[in-house]
């Protein structure tokens, strides 16, 4: 045999590099008398504890897209949860039966926050999480609850809202938040107004709140939701440009907090 046979032989004998794999499962969880099904995200090539992150999902329930940013938050080294806030797992598709949906949460900002809370503690329980390194983020009715975690006082590093109605914050909430807030919105969105923004950011300032505010030019509502636009909901529009430029930030953002 050639010295060139005998390397490609031994080359070949050699074991495969064992690589990591997203490794994903459901949860089944309680909130008062409801029972959640949330659903887990990490990467088993990631060893020892590593920060965690909440993902609440859109006014939709918890579908494929909130799944997707659990996986790709669990691929850049985290253990992501994706939270179930209506129970069940349940979904609509009706722009009707979601804001029917949503709207019964956002009724009982007390049980709001406790359903949101029930969750995070199923994320700080993972023997892959450290509870000390937590995040929560959330798109559209889930960038609220989000925040509603912040208002609570809860001990959360980041909370980012995408999209996200911003909640009217009383001197009390705003002088509760803990974690640094990402507010990411459209600049074009039509469902989140001008005078709830200055309000909102009005509470945070008075408070002494460290956030940041982004602004995407020419983003409408849900604008990091590929596909939405098939919903043909007026005011919903995935926006490219935004969705990457918002992903690039909360990277950089989760970064700076758990270096």
């Amino acid at each position: 045999m050639t010295r060139i046979g005998w390397i490609l032989t031994a080359l070949l004998c050699l074991p495969a590099a064992v690589e990591g794999a997203i490794k994903t499962e459901k949860i089944t969880y309680k909130s008062g008398d409801t029972e959640h099904v949330g659903y887990l995200a990490y990467d088993d090539a990631v060893t020892g504890k590593r920060p965690g992150i909440l993902v609440v999902h859109e006014w939709w329930g918890l579908n494929d897209y909130a799944r997707k940013r659990a996986e790709q938050l669990a691929g850049l080294g985290y253990v992501a949860f994706a939270a179930d806030m209506y129970g069940g797992g349940k979904t609509v598709e009706h722009p009707k039966d979601a804001g029917q949906m949503a709207g019964a949460v956002r009724a009982n900002v007390a049980e709001w926050r406790a359903k949101a809370t029930a969750a995070l503690n199923v994320l700080k329980s993972q023997p892959q999480c450290d509870a000390d390194k937590l995040a929560a983020i959330g798109y559209c009715f889930g960038g609220s609850t989000a925040i509603q975690l912040a208002l609570a006082g809860t001990d959360l590093d980041v909370v980012a809202s995408f999209h996200g109605g911003l909640p009217m914050a009383t001197d009390a909430d705003a002088k509760q938040v803990k974690a640094r807030l990402l507010i990411c919105n459209g600049a074009d969105d039509t469902f989140i107004p001008a005078a709830a923004i200055q309000a909102f950011r009005g509470a945070l300032d008075k408070a002494g709140v460290k956030y940041d505010f982004e602004n995407y030019a020419g983003a409408k509502h849900s604008f990091t939701v590929e596909g939405i636009d098939q919903k043909g909901v007026d005011g919903l529009k995935y926006n490219k440009a935004a969705d990457e430029a918002s992903w690039k930030k909360l990277q950089e953002t989760l970064q700076s907090a758990f270096k």
